[in-house]
């Protein structure tokens, strides 16, 4: 078996600098947002429905209902779904707008 060589890189001690990102703050949002795998089901269920979903995402992942409804929460407060009262139920869809922005800035990484 032949052996590989490799070329080890010097380490660059030169001092980086950042320029300032006005991007960086709404990006980390919207990681943080995704940043669960049951987050990620969520966000992929409301992707693939042309309609708003009514109580079925519980019935949709393996967790206890209060669980889901925190995890509802953080996408909510992020912007990238929505959600209606619909009398005792409340209705979720996904903000196309904001997870346009999510793929833009994921993209520009």
């Amino acid at each position: 078996m032949k052996k590989r060589t490799t070329t080890k890189k010097a380490c660059d001690s030169t001092p980086v600098k950042l320029k300032a990102d006005p991007t960086a703050g709404d990006l980390a949002k919207l990681a943080w947002a995704i940043a669960h795998p049951a987050r990620v089901q969520i966000v992929r269920l409301l992707i693939g429905r042309e309609a708003c979903v009514c109580g079925e995402i519980v019935d949709c992942l393996p967790l206890a209902q209060s669980t889901v409804s925190q995890h509802l929460k953080i996408l909510k407060e992020s912007g990238l779904i929505q959600g209606e009262v619909d009398g005792p139920k409340v209705c979720y869809c996904i903000n196309p707008k904001q997870l346009e922005r999510l793929k833009k800035l994921v993209a520009g990484l």
